[in-house]
């Protein structure tokens, strides 16, 4: 090999690592957070936030409010003349901003978009687990964060009648999907049941060519459950005499003993009215989402006592079925006295936006008070968690954001967001305000296998 060309290779290997040193050290000093330990979350200091308007949800704003945190909780709330703060305790002045609870989003699908969201093998699938799917290092978690969701249920796919089981995650940071879980009172790994109608679930056999078999397909297989759940019942504690474990079974008897929620996609009016039939029959409980018909029968969903789950920013130009779709569903839903919340659908909605939904609904009809509901308490209700997130109250999560102004304003930034009292998202950070904008570096999912995730070099 000609000399020149010796040397014009090492001087172009020198600078592909040299190239490739800094891009994993701006990498690495983006998620060092992610390696921190769980221990992190219960900071023994406690902080106050002083100046702020507090929008705690559950009662009037509080102007000039304190905010005060310790150990992940929050410790109390309320006028600057009614809380005593330790005098040990952090203060931080937040006089102009705003907080209020971190969002809940009741239906999202980050995490999925390496793993896939629809399982085409079958038309129902309740043995599967978002839970063995998701991926926490996708950027698509940080860019939630960025826009204020500290709570999330990520449910697969559309396209088949039972998706499969959802996960509630908290967005702390971590380094493995343990670190987000959350788990129920009886400490099960928190989460839903994904179902499906109209359109998206349809196809060749032995996917259903039409509703109403795709309403008896569903309506099979909870029979069959019940029928699994007598057995179970009389073989009692004898294993000898209980039935084969049946993955998918288990999973609906968890149904029908109203221990997992069915969260159902649905659009148009007539599918809507099917769950409500599917609901009575087997009596089990469910959210209602998207529901772009919703205004339609709203009365019967509030008959019905069922929870609808709104998404209020849709792709345009989308599926026939949510032709009708209408910013006016959710003021129609909660005057007819429906628990009305909202989601993102992300990435149908994006995550940073979803203050947005809020917005809109506002502008064609929703109460501002009932808005502000649909992304923090609403939400948690959906899910189980109302003791735990969707409100500022004593006793509950440290989940919450600090606001540049209004939340309801298209000029607001989402300035950080707060999880169990540890900071999770700071806009004034490069990094994370990189995250809230977009631009180059914005999409890496992680750094080259020769890098480090985390900070133990480990990993």
């Amino acid at each position: 090999m000609p000399f020149g060309l010796n040397r014009w290779s090492a001087r172009q290997s020198f600078r592909m690592q040299h190239s490739l040193a800094r891009w994993c050290g701006r990498f690495l000093a983006g998620f060092s957070l992610l390696g921190m330990a769980a221990s992190a979350h219960a900071q023994e200091r406690p902080l106050a936030l002083l100046g702020a308007r507090l929008i705690p949800i559950h009662g009037d704003p509080i102007e000039q409010g304190i905010l005060l945190v310790q150990g992940g909780k929050i410790k109390a709330i309320g006028a600057s003349n009614n809380v005593v703060i330790p005098p040990e305790a952090e203060r931080r002045d937040l006089t102009g901003k705003t907080l209020m609870p971190g969002l809940v989003d009741t239906h999202s699908h980050i995490g999925l978009a390496t793993s896939g969201s629809n399982e085409r093998s079958g038309p129902l699938n309740p043995e599967m687990r978002a839970l063995d799917a998701v991926d926490i290092r996708d950027p698509a978690l940080q860019r939630a964060r960025a826009g204020g969701i500290t709570t999330v249920n990520i449910m697969p796919g559309s396209g088949s009648l039972i998706g499969g089981q959802t996960i509630y995650l908290k967005l702390r940071q971590g380094r493995t999907i343990d670190d987000l879980l959350l788990r129920t009172p009886t400490g099960r790994i928190a989460g839903g049941l994904k179902m499906a109608n109209g359109t998206n679930p349809q196809g060749d056999p032995p996917f259903p060519g039409t509703r109403a078999k795709a309403a008896a397909l569903v309506r099979e297989k909870f029979v069959a459950a019940q029928v699994y759940r007598e057995k179970l019942a009389k073989a009692g504690s004898d294993a000898d005499k209980a039935p084969a474990r049946d993955l998918a079974l288990e999973s609906l008897v968890e149904v029908l003993a109203a221990d997992r929620v069915v969260h159902h996609h649905t659009h148009r009016h007539d599918d809507i009215m099917t769950v409500l039939r599917l609901q009575k029959e087997f009596g089990f409980r469910v959210v209602l989402h998207h529901v772009s018909e919703g205004y339609k029968v709203a009365q019967e969903i509030a008959a019905a006592n069922v929870p609808c789950s709104v998404i209020v920013v849709d792709s345009p130009g989308g599926k026939l079925e949510a032709r009708d779709m209408d910013w006016k569903t959710a003021g129609v839903l909660e005057r007819a006295g429906v628990l009305v919340g909202f989601h993102t659908d992300d990435p149908v909605t994006d995550s940073r936006l979803f203050l947005r939904s809020a917005a809109l609904a506002v502008r064609s009809g929703m109460t501002r008070d009932g808005s502000l509901r649909a992304v923090t308490s609403a939400g948690a209700r959906m899910l189980d968690l109302n003791d735990q997130v969707g409100t500022l109250e004593a006793g509950k999560d440290a989940d919450f954001l600090v606001l540049s102004g209004d939340p309801l304003s298209v000029y607001t930034h989402v300035e950080e967001t707060w999880i169990e009292g540890v900071r999770v998202f700071d806009r004034s950070d490069p990094k994370d305000a990189l995250l809230a904008t977009g631009g180059r570096g914005a999409g890496n999912p992680r750094a080259a296998s020769l890098c480090c995730f985390g900070n133990g070099g480990d990993q």
